[in-house]
């Protein structure tokens, strides 16, 4: 083969440039292992709102990216093409949790090995770094964070406010003010090392307490 053998390109020798049984048998085993993707995420899933396109989306991403390698790895100047293609899109959607670039390269890399052939390396990768996600992204940790946000009518009633929440948790941080005529606002992070929250109803009934309200906190409100 020469050098100008491997740029020459015609359209009826890429049609056979790839069997019928390697797209098939790569397609099937992208779909099947995207499908397991998309498993995982949905049970280690720990966002505010649950988005099914996500899923559907890592499914279709390990597809697309065999579907992509395949053709690059056929022929050589279709794979230059490709290289230039790629390069000017933009993706502007917002990721939200760090977790779910993790899931995007996941299902890239997938579709990558698949498409090289490397099917023993996909799929018992795929299984190792799912349970290792399911093992530690659904972890109990013992401390738990909260949000309270406490509403006050007087002022004189903050300081008992702060020493009432300390003594039934483990950990207080005031994380913001905010001051009205005849109105303060409080917001508490807190540590709860139990599921016992009898407290907070308690500290409604404080004199000079209009109201209490705790709420999970894992960065983002729940």
């Amino acid at each position: 083969m020469t050098f100008s053998d491997i740029f020459k390109s015609s359209f009826l020798e890429n049609v056979t440039s790839v069997s019928i049984l390697d797209m098939v048998i790569a397609l099937v085993l992208a779909f099947g292992i995207g499908v397991f993707i998309f498993f995982i995420y949905k049970k280690t899933f720990q966002g505010v709102m649950y988005s099914p396109s996500f899923g559907v989306t890592l499914i279709a991403l390990t597809m697309i990216s065999t579907l992509v390698i395949l053709a690059v790895t056929s022929n050589v100047v279709l794979s230059l093409g490709m290289v230039g293609a790629l390069s000017i899109v933009r993706f502007r959607t917002a990721i939200k949790d760090p977790l779910d670039i993790a899931f995007l390269f996941w299902s890239i890399a997938v579709g990558i090995v698949l498409a090289a052939g490397m099917i023993p390396l996909a799929v018992f990768g795929s299984l190792i770094i799912g349970l290792i996600l399911v093992l530690f992204v659904n972890r109990k940790t013992y401390v738990k964070p909260y949000i309270i946000v406490v509403t006050l009518d007087d002022a004189i009633a903050e300081k008992n406010v702060m020493e009432y929440i300390k003594s039934n948790a483990d950990k207080l941080i005031l994380k913001g003010k905010t001051a009205r005529k005849g109105n303060i606002e409080l917001t508490y992070e807190v540590r709860l090392n139990s599921e016992d929250t009898a407290f907070v109803t308690a500290l409604s009934d404080k004199p000079h307490v209009e109201s209490a309200v705790l709420v999970s906190y894992n960065g983002e409100y729940q």
